[in-house]
């Protein structure tokens, strides 16, 4: 486990994703009841049962098991997690819920973007969830675990099909993806957060309401899947900002592209090269140093930013065209 706060009864578990500090899920423990938040892949799956030995808590006493969205780094393990916790339910937006049931669909896009051995070595198996073993929270809808409230949101942007999660006791919020990411090896010269536009529903617009109401709950933490506790709020909610109208000016910048006959690649390749630019202008503003691993990361995410808005600008493109 990466960290515990021992007030709040919430622990954050590295998942070793790709490498570690790059996704968590969390563990809740209100007495006898626990929750996880996030399961990341199969493969992640035995760090989160270390948790519970570490706390001293059994299988058994897992009552939820909460997803924000149903993309594979954030809910993939939740079949193989269910097997262990016998006891638990699955808690999904009402869009994300058939996908755990069924999870075919995903395995198959997924195949295809990635290829299967890839695939298979990022994610391992995906487990189907028994439908009657899942919930599923609309916007408003809220949950007891032990001496605390959960309290579920919609938040579009990232995905049609995300929510964040109130917690009463920490006054803080679950946010997914919604938040952005904020890896803690680029944290060294200060607070350092971006938007993540992957596919398949990046929508700047709805990505700043989902902000608004964040920060709408009176919250004092978020809770970032990438990565970990995250307590500077305004600076981070007006970097965020700035990421959103940066991405959507080359949302605009690709949609004129694709319409006037540039590749889906070539665009592609333009928009990762702008967003890795403006990551490093970001860090030499704070003034320090990123070695080989950040930069990175920092490649990584430009190229799957850059992916989900170019594939976001070709859906705009081909309903714009003229009939």
């Amino acid at each position: 486990m990466y960290s515990f706060d021992t007030e709040n009864g919430i622990g954050t578990i590295d998942c070793h994703y790709v490498k570690p500090l790059l996704a968590c899920a969390y563990i809740m423990v209100d007495g006898d009841d626990v929750a996880f938040v996030e399961n990341n892949t199969s493969l992640a799956v035995p760090y989160l049962l270390d948790a519970l030995k570490e706390l001293g808590k059994t299988p058994e006493q897992v009552k939820y098991v909460i997803i924000t969205h149903v993309h594979l780094d954030h809910a993939g393990g939740s079949g193989l997690l269910m097997q262990h916790c016998k006891n638990a339910t699955l808690i999904a937006h009402p869009k994300a819920g058939r996908h755990m049931v069924d999870p075919s669909r995903l395995i198959a896009s997924s195949i295809q973007v990635y290829g299967e051995e890839p695939f298979r070595r990022l994610y391992g198996e995906i487990v189907p969830v028994a439908e009657e073993r899942v919930q599923l929270m609309n916007d408003g809808d809220e949950l007891r675990l032990g001496s605390r409230t959960l309290r579920f949101f919609h938040t579009r942007g990232h995905a049609n099909h995300h929510f964040c999660i109130y917690d009463s006791k920490s006054n803080g919020v679950f946010t997914g993806d919604t938040f952005g990411i904020a890896y803690p090896v680029l944290q060294k010269g200060g607070p350092y957060i971006y938007p993540t536009s992957t596919p398949t529903d990046f929508d700047p617009a709805e990505a700043r309401l989902s902000l608004t109401k964040i920060r709408e709950t009176g919250c004092s933490r978020l809770y970032l899947t990438h990565f970990g506790e995250f307590t500077a709020l305004d600076d981070g909610e007006a970097q965020m900002r700035e990421g959103l109208d940066f991405l959507e000016g080359l949302l605009d910048e690709s949609i004129r592209g694709l319409k006037a006959g540039q590749s889906f690649e070539v665009m592609q390749g333009y928009v990762a090269s702008s967003i890795l630019e403006r990551m490093k202008g970001e860090v030499e503003r704070r003034e320090f140093y990123v070695d080989e691993e950040g930069e990175e990361m920092m490649r990584l995410d430009a190229e799957l930013n850059a992916q989900g808005i170019v594939f976001a600008a070709s859906r705009k493109a081909k309903a714009e065209k003229p009939v």
